[in-house]
Protein backbone atom coordinates (compact mmCIF):
# COMPACT_ATOMS: atom_id res chain seq x y z
CA UNK A 1 0.00 0.00 0.00
CA UNK A 2 1.38 3.36 -1.18
CA UNK A 3 2.01 5.81 1.79
CA UNK A 4 1.18 9.77 1.91
CA UNK A 5 4.61 11.58 1.97
CA UNK A 6 4.82 13.26 4.50
CA UNK A 7 4.37 16.63 5.04
CA UNK A 8 2.00 16.52 1.54
CA UNK A 9 0.00 19.52 1.08
CA UNK A 10 -2.96 18.54 -1.42
CA UNK A 11 -3.24 19.90 -4.63
CA UNK A 12 -6.81 21.48 -3.79
CA UNK A 13 -9.36 21.91 -1.48
CA UNK A 14 -13.29 21.26 -2.30
CA UNK A 15 -15.99 22.90 -0.57
CA UNK A 16 -19.32 23.23 -1.09
CA UNK A 17 -20.86 27.18 -0.33
CA UNK A 18 -23.41 29.18 -1.15
CA UNK A 19 -23.05 31.24 -4.90
CA UNK A 20 -25.16 33.32 -7.19
CA UNK A 21 -26.63 31.59 -9.51
CA UNK A 22 -29.76 32.51 -11.59
CA UNK A 23 -32.65 30.20 -11.80
CA UNK A 24 -34.21 30.60 -15.52
CA UNK A 25 -37.76 28.85 -15.25
CA UNK A 26 -39.17 28.06 -19.21
CA UNK A 27 -43.07 28.27 -19.76
CA UNK A 28 -42.77 27.74 -23.17
CA UNK A 29 -40.57 25.99 -25.84
CA UNK A 30 -40.10 29.65 -28.23
CA UNK A 31 -36.32 29.57 -29.05
CA UNK A 32 -36.75 33.17 -30.90
CA UNK A 33 -38.80 34.45 -28.41
CA UNK A 34 -35.74 33.09 -25.46
CA UNK A 35 -33.46 34.77 -26.97
CA UNK A 36 -34.66 38.19 -27.56
CA UNK A 37 -35.83 38.32 -23.45
CA UNK A 38 -32.70 37.19 -22.85
CA UNK A 39 -31.02 40.09 -25.34
CA UNK A 40 -33.26 42.50 -23.40
CA UNK A 41 -31.85 41.76 -19.76
CA UNK A 42 -28.38 41.84 -21.42
CA UNK A 43 -28.97 45.12 -22.17
CA UNK A 44 -30.67 46.40 -19.03
CA UNK A 45 -28.13 45.20 -17.29
CA UNK A 46 -24.90 43.71 -18.16
CA UNK A 47 -22.50 44.13 -15.47
CA UNK A 48 -25.69 41.42 -13.50
CA UNK A 49 -26.39 39.29 -16.41
CA UNK A 50 -23.29 39.22 -18.63
CA UNK A 51 -21.72 35.81 -18.38
CA UNK A 52 -23.82 35.12 -15.25
CA UNK A 53 -24.02 31.17 -14.28
CA UNK A 54 -28.16 30.09 -15.40
CA UNK A 55 -29.65 27.17 -14.41
CA UNK A 56 -32.60 25.68 -16.42
CA UNK A 57 -35.87 24.74 -14.64
CA UNK A 58 -37.84 22.41 -16.55
CA UNK A 59 -40.83 21.84 -14.47
CA UNK A 60 -43.56 24.33 -16.05
CA UNK A 61 -43.48 22.62 -19.46
CA UNK A 62 -46.80 21.11 -20.44
CA UNK A 63 -43.40 18.11 -21.01
CA UNK A 64 -40.66 17.72 -20.98
CA UNK A 65 -39.06 18.06 -24.62
CA UNK A 66 -35.80 15.78 -25.43
CA UNK A 67 -32.42 15.96 -24.99
CA UNK A 68 -31.79 17.69 -28.23
CA UNK A 69 -34.39 20.46 -27.72
CA UNK A 70 -32.53 20.71 -24.65
CA UNK A 71 -29.21 21.38 -26.31
CA UNK A 72 -30.75 24.03 -28.33
CA UNK A 73 -32.36 25.64 -25.62
CA UNK A 74 -28.98 25.85 -23.52
CA UNK A 75 -27.28 26.95 -27.23
CA UNK A 76 -29.87 30.09 -26.60
CA UNK A 77 -28.58 30.68 -23.68
CA UNK A 78 -25.27 30.69 -24.43
CA UNK A 79 -25.70 32.94 -27.18
CA UNK A 80 -27.14 35.47 -25.31
CA UNK A 81 -24.05 36.23 -22.83
CA UNK A 82 -25.17 33.94 -20.07
CA UNK A 83 -23.67 30.72 -19.22
CA UNK A 84 -25.60 27.34 -18.28
CA UNK A 85 -24.42 25.59 -16.11
CA UNK A 86 -27.40 22.48 -15.30
CA UNK A 87 -30.80 21.86 -14.80
CA UNK A 88 -33.43 22.42 -11.68
CA UNK A 89 -34.17 19.35 -10.01
CA UNK A 90 -37.55 17.52 -11.39
CA UNK A 91 -38.64 14.24 -11.81
CA UNK A 92 -36.84 11.10 -12.61
CA UNK A 93 -37.03 11.77 -16.11
CA UNK A 94 -35.34 14.83 -15.50
CA UNK A 95 -32.57 13.60 -14.15
CA UNK A 96 -32.34 10.90 -16.50
CA UNK A 97 -32.55 14.22 -19.17
CA UNK A 98 -29.18 16.07 -16.77
CA UNK A 99 -27.15 12.83 -17.38
CA UNK A 100 -27.77 12.26 -21.01
CA UNK A 101 -26.54 16.11 -20.86
CA UNK A 102 -23.74 15.25 -18.70
CA UNK A 103 -25.04 18.30 -16.88
CA UNK A 104 -25.38 18.80 -12.69
CA UNK A 105 -28.73 18.73 -10.67
CA UNK A 106 -29.50 22.03 -8.75
CA UNK A 107 -32.53 20.82 -6.03
CA UNK A 108 -32.91 24.17 -4.45
CA UNK A 109 -34.62 26.07 -7.12
CA UNK A 110 -37.77 23.90 -6.88
CA UNK A 111 -37.92 23.73 -3.55
CA UNK A 112 -37.35 27.93 -3.40
CA UNK A 113 -40.25 28.38 -5.96
CA UNK A 114 -42.85 25.92 -4.74
CA UNK A 115 -42.71 27.42 -0.99
CA UNK A 116 -42.77 30.56 -3.10
CA UNK A 117 -46.02 29.89 -4.68
CA UNK A 118 -47.46 28.88 -1.09
CA UNK A 119 -46.89 31.47 0.70
CA UNK A 120 -49.68 34.58 0.72
CA UNK A 121 -48.04 38.24 0.02
CA UNK A 122 -47.47 40.26 2.74
CA UNK A 123 -49.74 43.79 3.69
CA UNK A 124 -47.78 46.34 1.40
CA UNK A 125 -48.30 49.16 4.55
CA UNK A 126 -46.23 47.33 7.02
CA UNK A 127 -43.74 44.61 7.19
CA UNK A 128 -44.50 40.48 8.61
CA UNK A 129 -45.12 41.14 12.62
CA UNK A 130 -42.26 39.07 13.70
CA UNK A 131 -39.35 40.70 11.79
CA UNK A 132 -37.76 43.80 13.22
CA UNK A 133 -38.54 46.88 11.76
CA UNK A 134 -36.33 50.02 10.67
CA UNK A 135 -35.76 53.17 12.81
CA UNK A 136 -37.71 56.41 13.16
CA UNK A 137 -35.98 58.76 11.05
CA UNK A 138 -34.79 60.72 13.99
CA UNK A 139 -32.47 57.64 14.97
CA UNK A 140 -31.69 57.07 11.74
CA UNK A 141 -27.80 58.59 12.08
CA UNK A 142 -27.20 56.17 15.16
CA UNK A 143 -26.18 52.52 15.39
CA UNK A 144 -29.43 50.60 14.87
CA UNK A 145 -31.12 49.45 19.12
CA UNK A 146 -30.18 45.89 20.02
CA UNK A 147 -33.29 44.65 19.93
CA UNK A 148 -32.64 45.51 15.89
CA UNK A 149 -29.49 44.40 15.43
CA UNK A 150 -30.26 40.82 16.52
CA UNK A 151 -33.47 38.70 16.46
CA UNK A 152 -34.01 35.00 18.36
CA UNK A 153 -32.71 33.64 14.49
CA UNK A 154 -30.64 36.82 13.33
CA UNK A 155 -27.34 37.27 11.85
CA UNK A 156 -25.72 40.90 12.23
CA UNK A 157 -22.97 41.69 10.42
CA UNK A 158 -21.11 44.93 12.00
CA UNK A 159 -17.84 45.10 9.18
CA UNK A 160 -18.52 46.28 5.73
CA UNK A 161 -19.06 43.79 2.86
CA UNK A 162 -16.41 44.74 0.29
CA UNK A 163 -16.78 44.09 -3.54
CA UNK A 164 -16.40 40.36 -4.30
CA UNK A 165 -17.83 39.40 -1.09
CA UNK A 166 -20.91 37.38 0.01
CA UNK A 167 -22.79 37.36 3.32
CA UNK A 168 -25.64 34.75 3.53
CA UNK A 169 -27.64 34.39 6.61
CA UNK A 170 -29.29 31.17 6.39
CA UNK A 171 -32.71 30.46 7.65
CA UNK A 172 -32.92 33.98 9.50
CA UNK A 173 -33.38 37.84 8.97
CA UNK A 174 -29.34 39.70 8.41
CA UNK A 175 -28.66 42.74 9.75
CA UNK A 176 -25.77 44.75 8.62
CA UNK A 177 -24.45 48.06 10.36
CA UNK A 178 -21.78 48.82 7.69
CA UNK A 179 -21.70 49.90 4.33
CA UNK A 180 -22.50 47.00 1.44
CA UNK A 181 -20.16 47.95 -1.24
CA UNK A 182 -20.30 47.87 -5.00
CA UNK A 183 -20.69 44.21 -6.86
CA UNK A 184 -21.20 42.81 -2.76
CA UNK A 185 -23.91 40.25 -2.55
CA UNK A 186 -26.04 39.98 0.56
CA UNK A 187 -28.60 36.82 1.21
CA UNK A 188 -30.85 36.10 3.58
CA UNK A 189 -33.87 33.46 3.49
CA UNK A 190 -35.43 35.99 5.77
CA UNK A 191 -35.16 39.59 5.34
CA UNK A 192 -32.51 42.01 4.99
CA UNK A 193 -31.90 45.31 7.00
CA UNK A 194 -29.02 47.38 6.47
CA UNK A 195 -27.85 50.38 8.50
CA UNK A 196 -26.04 51.97 5.88
CA UNK A 197 -25.70 52.22 2.28
CA UNK A 198 -26.57 49.51 0.28
CA UNK A 199 -24.61 49.30 -3.14
CA UNK A 200 -24.29 45.66 -4.01
CA UNK A 201 -26.74 43.25 -4.25
CA UNK A 202 -29.16 42.55 -1.82
CA UNK A 203 -31.26 39.06 -2.15
CA UNK A 204 -34.18 37.82 0.70
CA UNK A 205 -36.60 35.12 1.22
CA UNK A 206 -33.61 33.59 -0.96
CA UNK A 207 -35.66 29.96 -0.12
CA UNK A 208 -38.92 31.47 -1.22
CA UNK A 209 -40.37 33.58 1.35
CA UNK A 210 -42.40 35.92 -0.30
CA UNK A 211 -43.31 38.01 3.10
CA UNK A 212 -39.25 38.55 3.09
CA UNK A 213 -38.55 42.41 2.84
CA UNK A 214 -35.55 44.72 2.29
CA UNK A 215 -34.78 47.55 4.49
CA UNK A 216 -31.68 50.05 3.80
CA UNK A 217 -30.28 53.91 5.01
CA UNK A 218 -28.96 55.01 1.93
CA UNK A 219 -30.50 52.80 -1.54
CA UNK A 220 -27.89 52.37 -4.55
CA UNK A 221 -28.21 49.10 -4.79
CA UNK A 222 -27.54 47.09 -8.38
CA UNK A 223 -30.11 44.30 -7.32
CA UNK A 224 -32.61 43.79 -4.85
CA UNK A 225 -34.19 40.55 -5.13
CA UNK A 226 -37.01 39.06 -3.17
CA UNK A 227 -38.11 35.14 -3.75
CA UNK A 228 -36.81 34.92 -6.90
CA UNK A 229 -38.35 38.33 -8.27
CA UNK A 230 -35.63 41.13 -9.08
CA UNK A 231 -35.40 44.60 -9.94
CA UNK A 232 -31.94 46.07 -11.05
CA UNK A 233 -30.74 49.85 -11.04
CA UNK A 234 -31.50 50.67 -14.12
CA UNK A 235 -35.64 49.80 -13.32
CA UNK A 236 -35.37 51.45 -9.96
CA UNK A 237 -37.17 55.15 -10.19
CA UNK A 238 -34.40 58.01 -9.87
CA UNK A 239 -36.03 59.70 -6.60
CA UNK A 240 -35.10 56.62 -4.50
CA UNK A 241 -31.48 56.63 -5.19
CA UNK A 242 -29.94 57.78 -2.13
CA UNK A 243 -32.99 57.80 0.15
CA UNK A 244 -33.97 55.22 2.80
CA UNK A 245 -35.81 52.88 0.86
CA UNK A 246 -38.21 49.60 2.01
CA UNK A 247 -38.88 46.75 -0.72
CA UNK A 248 -41.20 44.11 -0.66
CA UNK A 249 -43.23 41.03 -2.95
CA UNK A 250 -46.82 42.20 -3.57
CA UNK A 251 -48.01 39.46 -5.98
CA UNK A 252 -45.82 38.95 -8.63
CA UNK A 253 -44.66 42.72 -8.59
CA UNK A 254 -41.54 43.84 -6.50
CA UNK A 255 -42.23 47.40 -4.92
CA UNK A 256 -40.08 49.56 -3.09
CA UNK A 257 -41.04 52.89 -1.17
CA UNK A 258 -39.11 55.99 0.86
CA UNK A 259 -39.15 54.71 4.42
CA UNK A 260 -40.13 57.87 6.58
CA UNK A 261 -41.09 61.43 5.22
Amino acid sequence: MARPLPNYEPVGELKFGQVGIANLRLKSLDDAALAQELKQKLDTAPQLFQRAPVVLDLSHLPQLPDVERVRGLLATIRASGMLPVGLAYGTSENEALARALDLPLFAKFRAAYESAADTPPPPSAEPAAPRPTPPPPSARSTPPPPSATRGAAGLLQSQPVRSGQQVYARGSDLVITAVVGNSAEVIADGSIHVYAALRGKAIAGAQGDASARIYCQDFQAELVSIAGHYRVFEDIPSDLRGKPVQVWLEGEKLLLARLGP
